[in-house]
């Protein structure tokens, strides 16, 4: 079978883990990268072995006509890149956030409705292994039918210096709306993935760090579909004690009527039954490129749907509601109040 030829667009801090990821995924070719400054897209194809490097969008899909693109770069642009791409019938992987408003991802996704291209956001938090075994052991029961409470905690401890995030994305510094924009929809996923549709929220933002203009810390209560309760203790400022607070991005204690399920900074998974000790699970993941290999598992999901032709777990209509809860968090935070999704 011929590999799927594909292209990439965007050169900044995150793209460094597509780039490796896209090198190990044998049903795949990388023949051109974009970016605006064009020598930084050809130390990528010198980098990585990629075909050529380009510095216009256009030009790359008319002459190397792909079968796909992931587009790398900030949402802001992802609308215009989403119709130039449905101009030139080429399928889609997208970064989060998929757009910077409710109102331009509808637009997207109604883009992609009305043409015959495929679309799935690279939504990779759940594609983390942890995740994705958190998510067997529910679907298993191991910890009852019934959910009880789904809790994670997050500290990062890289947002409380005066240079703040300068080292890695410096444009974090001057975003209006930051841990739940940018970090916070991911948990927001997955939360949705292991406990399913979110019917209410109630939320309090604040920045802690004076020298940027976004929120920082972020305490944000949940009301899920089935009954269930979630809470997300988000603070990039905080720092806690973990060797990588970049593996997990968070501690989870998932609770049930049999028990309780935690997810430990360090990727250990526990069970613990009513009336027993607490144990821990054996699995195992690869720790790489970013976060347990979930890029990795991303993009291989992506080129594995895209070749079989069957759903995207994070296809453009099923991702929406994640904007919807975001955009709600916002309006809790503003307006003091629990927001009915």
């Amino acid at each position: 079978m011929a590999k799927l030829k594909g292209v990439c667009i965007g050169a900044g801090y995150f793209s460094q883990f597509h780039f490796e990821a896209w090198q190990r995924i044998d049903e795949v070719e990388i023949v051109g990268v974009c970016d605006a400054v064009k020598e930084r897209a050809e130390e990528i194809v010198k980098t990585y072995g990629f075909k050529k490097a380009y510095a216009n969008v256009e030009e790359m899909f008319r002459l190397e006509k792909p079968d796909f693109v992931d587009i790398i770069t900030p949402p802001e642009s992802h609308l215009e890149l989403c119709k130039l791409a449905v101009a030139h019938n080429i399928d889609i992987i997208c970064q989060k956030p998929l757009a910077p408003t409710l109102e331009e991802a509808r637009k997207i996704e109604s883009l992609i409705a009305a043409s015959n291209v495929r679309m799935m956001v690279h939504e990779n938090f759940r594609f983390q292994p942890w995740h994705r075994e958190l998510k067997k052991l529910l679907e298993t029961n191991v910890i009852g039918d019934k959910l009880h409470t789904i809790n994670l905690r997050m500290r990062m401890g890289d947002g409380w210096q005066t240079d703040a995030y300068m080292n890695r994305q410096p444009y974090f510094r001057e975003m209006e709306r930051l841990l739940i924009y940018e970090t916070g929809i991911h948990f927001i996923d997955v939360f949705r993935y292991l406990a399913g549709e979110i019917t209410e929220v109630y939320a309090k933002l604040r920045t802690l760090n004076s020298n940027i203009k976004g929120e920082d810390f972020a305490w944000v209560h949940f009301d899920f579909e089935n009954g269930g309760l979630g809470f997300l203790d988000a603070n990039r400022y905080n720092e806690n004690t973990s060797e990588d607070p970049r593996l997990t991005f968070g501690a989870v204690l998932i609770e049930g009527d049999k028990g309780s399920l935690r997810l430990y900074d360090d990727g250990k998974i526990t069970i613990q039954l009513l009336g027993e000790n607490e144990k821990e699970h054996e699995y195992s993941f690869n720790n790489q490129n970013f976060s347990g290999d979930c890029v990795f598992a991303t993009q291989h999901h992506f080129v594995l749907n895209l070749i079989s032709v069957t759903p995207f777990e994070t296809d453009v209509a099923n991702y929406i509601p994640n904007i919807l809860v975001l955009e709600k968090i916002y309006e809790s935070s503003k307006n003091g109040v629990p927001v009915k999704i």
